[in-house]
């Protein structure tokens, strides 16, 4: 059993919304890399001339090592990376169904948002318009963007995208599926959401042991499209009692002093300023999160 917390880092400081695309956008179920790593096992035995399971196995220890199967590919076989981009993202997407859900609840939360992936943008926004969702992101950053061998969790990659976008860490909220992916982003001051999903991959195997979160991951759901749209809500409603709440603005005199002019005017639509909440690992429920962003 996962503890609840005692506090978790909040919502309201974000300004950019960063979002891992495998198994993170899409559920983990739909089981798109369970193709993607079939393909990248083919495209090595072929290129490098090894039989198929030597060559699943150098595909798994250049991940570990490179952070990307592509990442030691480049670097120790001078690999073409458009050539093995699109042989493994040459794969059926039926498994992965519109989410209109989804859909509204990027939509809805203020703020920017990105699609940040050690995948291709052609891969990126093809599982984008089959969930609904393409018209919803700013940009994505992608593995061309990061040189290809800069792949997450390197903070090369991390420190590309915020340049790259003019993204303050400290304002950013990053979702991930991957515990590790989530480990650069803390380190730099992102709020951090693991979007759990069960995989053969070991990092998600090891997750079904956890008895709490780990420092370096603020929150955790199993279901993104309500988890956002808990926040949009709690967001807006915040927003709105801190326009009730905020004084008339004050014109003229008014500044000075003296009696406000128009005593009916509306609220100020400018939110209560927060002090920032303390950083800490926990694990979070949709209706602990409303709690403490309505607090």
């Amino acid at each position: 059993m996962i503890r609840k917390p005692e506090r978790a880092l909040g919502f309201a400081h974000v300004e950019a919304w960063v979002f891992d695309l495998d198994n993170t956008l899409y559920p983990a179920d739909c089981n798109l890399f369970g193709q993607i790593d079939r393909r990248m096992g083919e495209f090595i035995a072929n290129t490098l001339g090894l039989p198929l399971e030597e060559a699943q196995t150098l595909r798994e220890t250049y991940y570990y090592e490179h952070g990307s199967t592509l990442a030691g590919l480049v670097r120790l076989h001078d690999v073409s990376p458009d050539a093995f981009l699109d042989y493994v993202h040459d794969i059926d997407l039926s498994a992965v169904a519109p989410s209109p859900e989804l859909a509204a609840a990027i939509e809805a939360l203020p703020g920017r948002k990105f699609i940040f992936t050690n995948g291709s943008r052609k891969h990126a926004e093809a599982v984008a318009a089959r969930l609904g969702v393409a018209g919803h992101f700013e940009d994505i950053c992608d593995i061309h963007a990061l040189e290809y061998i800069y792949p997450k969790p390197t903070r090369e990659a991390y420190e590309r995208f915020v340049r790259a976008h003019g993204v303050v860490a400290r304002q950013a909220a990053m979702f991930d599926d991957l515990p590790h992916n989530l480990e650069t982003a803390h380190r730099l001051g992102m709020t951090t959401v693991l979007v759990h999903g069960l995989t053969e991959h070991p990092e998600h195997q090891a997750m079904a042991g956890w008895s709490e979160l780990p420092a370096h991951i603020h929150h955790r759901t199993d279901a993104l499209a309500s988890f956002l749209a808990a926040i949009a809500a709690a967001l807006a409603e915040k927003r709105d009692r801190s326009r009730l709440l905020s004084p008339p603005p004050l014109r003229g005199r008014d500044r000075e002093g003296g009696p406000f002019n128009n005593p009916d005017s509306p609220p100020s639509a400018l939110p209560l300023a927060e002090p920032a909440p303390p950083q800490g690992g926990s694990m979070e429920q949709v209706t602990v999160l409303c709690h403490e962003l309505q607090d």
